[in-house]
């Protein structure tokens, strides 16, 4: 099992659809840094584009060929395949400018396609760079604020006719189908969960004919999670009874197998230890906060800057506001 590094669900709701993206972030700050989930399977040996992409492994099969997001003679463009592609490295927005990764993406594309199809995603990455934008000055509307079912609705067809004014329908349907799908299913259980008419078992009923309905590739998606969160959940259950991390381990490569137990051992260990950094950091802070009383505001920033840089990477900074 290979678990990537950006989990393939839709938009949650919608009340996240831009946050959860990450590009609420370039309207803002572009020092935002992400967490990855490590990748799982055979690992390339060769430079990550940045830090936090070490072990990971691109999403994004651009060798898939899919039936139906034609792209003319020059052959078919996976287009889900290529957004997957593109949110990998996007997600970098951080550690790296939107300028750098774009030219790292074109790059990834003339390298890992043929030119006629290349050409065709060179086109398709810039309307959806472009795209990206518009939903942030989307979510600055006031009329899509809110998480009433209304506002949620509302965001949901003014992010679906923004995408129409940049991809065509193959492109959309290719791109975002899997998003719809996840939404179309989350806001039929939240309005049937809401619904104070129904009674417990009207609501589980109606839950249940949801289920039925779910598309397979959703349906596919939830299970995968799911086992996931289940593998998870064992092994805090068997680290709470005692167990060591090598039971985890065993337990994990029953599961998965002994790679992506390996995998996710090493995001276990890299977590302990940034517990640790933060530990070390916020009580060295509280030292030089007690010690600066008497100081100016921007003797104690410059002294708490210099803390930061002793203990944290500049990728890893913007993380400590969640810690102070």
């Amino acid at each position: 099992m290979r678990l990537n590094r950006n989990t393939r669900v839709g938009l949650g709701l919608l009340s996240l659809v831009l946050v959860a993206s990450g590009w609420m972030v370039w309207s803002q700050t572009e020092s935002t840094s992400p967490m990855r989930s490590a990748a799982v399977g055979p690992v390339s040996l060769s430079a990550p584009f940045v830090r936090s992409m070490q072990d990971t492994l691109p999403d994004g099969d651009l060798q898939t060929m899919q039936g139906g997001s034609g792209a003319g003679a020059a052959g078919i463009l996976a287009y889900g395949e290529l957004r997957r592609l593109f949110d990998y490295y996007l997600s970098a927005v951080g550690e790296q400018s939107i300028e750098v990764i774009t030219q790292h993406i074109r790059g990834e594309l003339d390298r890992r396609l043929p030119a006629p199809q290349a050409a065709k995603a060179q086109r398709l990455l810039a309307l959806y760079i472009e795209f990206k934008r518009e939903l942030v000055r989307l979510e600055a509307q006031p009329q899509l604020a809110g998480n009433g079912m209304q506002a949620i609705r509302a965001r949901l067809l003014a992010m679906q006719d923004l995408r129409s004014r940049f991809f065509s329908e193959a492109e959309t349907q290719g791109m975002f189908g899997f998003d719809d799908a996840y939404d179309t299913d989350a806001i039929a259980r939240l309005e049937i969960s809401q619904n104070p008419a129904l009674s417990a078992l009207q609501k589980q009923q109606q839950l249940a004919a949801v289920d039925a309905a779910m598309p397979v590739d959703l349906r596919r998606e939830r299970e995968a999670s799911s086992v996931v969160v289940r593998v998870e959940q064992q092994a805090q259950d068997l680290r709470s009874k005692g167990a060591s991390e090598d039971d985890v381990y065993r337990m994990r490569a029953k599961e998965f197998d002994p790679q992506a137990a390996a995998r996710l051992a090493e995001v276990d260990r890299e977590e302990v230890a940034w517990k640790a950094r933060i530990a070390r950091y916020q009580d060295e802070r509280n030292k030089l906060l007690k010690a600066q009383t008497n100081a100016t505001e921007s003797e104690r920033q410059t002294v708490l800057a210099q803390l930061q840089q002793t203990y944290f990477t500049e990728a890893e900074r913007p993380r400590l506001v969640a810690y102070e």
